[in-house]
């Protein structure tokens, strides 16, 4: 995709950040982990600003927690001068999967949306990922080369999602051929087509649980980010090792 044509679509995004944020603990006792502070600044706005400065000027945010807090937050910053609006899952809680899906009615409009966790800090080049998306794939997830748990498989030929391993429990789920693949972790930052609203149901699911099964036929692929900085804001180590 072009610079040009870039400029010249809607560019929207979705900003996940309903979760309970045990893993922050006892800094969310009192506060969604979407407004707990590094350098001053919550986690959120961090996030939008990032988003804002790649062009992405129309945002959902998904709520749950203390959603009241982050509506307030947003409102008393006049909405950071672009639009923005919530899916309220103060009902039930749904999952990153259920989640996206809920927000249809306001991403269905567009090619495609970028999808970014909100307790995530990354210098990610956000114009390199649009631009690495093919026009076939279902979606664009950015992964890096770095130490984790939890790992994603692409095929080393097509480059399409073949299964995921949790190296911590052993657990697995391997699909099509997956004997020669290339690992990587996620990075909570994807960007997606609109096509994918076909294939998500209503209900409470992982995102990464409906790539598995979307990429048996058709194409879930990657960027590669791993030079760029990255931090996971909503574990305990991480966040406490910032405040030093």
């Amino acid at each position: 995709m072009s610079s040009s044509s870039l400029r010249n679509e809607a560019m929207k995004a979705m900003i996940l950040a309903a979760g309970l944020g045990t893993r922050l603990r006892p800094w969310t006792d009192d506060k969604p982990k979407a407004l707990v502070q590094y350098n001053h600044k919550p986690l959120l706005q961090w996030v939008i600003e990032k988003l804002k400065l790649y062009g992405f000027d129309q945002i959902i945010i998904n709520v749950h927690h203390f959603a009241d807090q982050i509506i307030d937050f947003v409102n008393k910053n006049n909405a950071f001068d672009i639009e923005i609006v919530f899916s309220d899952e103060r009902d039930e809680l749904l999952d990153t999967g259920g989640g996206i899906k809920k927000a249809q009615w306001y991403l269905q409009d567009v090619p495609f949306f970028l999808v970014y966790n909100v307790d995530i800090l990354s210098e990610i080049d956000l114009h390199k990922l649009v631009q690495s998306h093919k026009k076939d794939a279902i979606a664009t997830l950015a992964v890096q080369k770095r130490p984790t748990s939890r790992t994603l498989l692409f095929d080393n030929q097509s480059l399409n999602l073949c299964g995921w391993k949790n190296k911590s429990t052993g657990a697995e789920k391997i699909i099509n051929n997956c004997n020669n693949y290339i690992e990587f972790a996620f990075s909570g930052i994807h960007l997606i087509s609109t096509k994918i609203f076909d294939f998500l149901p209503y209900g409470k699911y992982s995102i990464i649980s409906a790539y598995l099964d979307i990429a048996q036929k058709h194409l879930i692929t990657f960027f590669d980010h791993s030079n760029d900085q990255w931090r996971d804001m909503g574990l305990k180590q991480s966040y406490e090792s910032s405040l030093k």
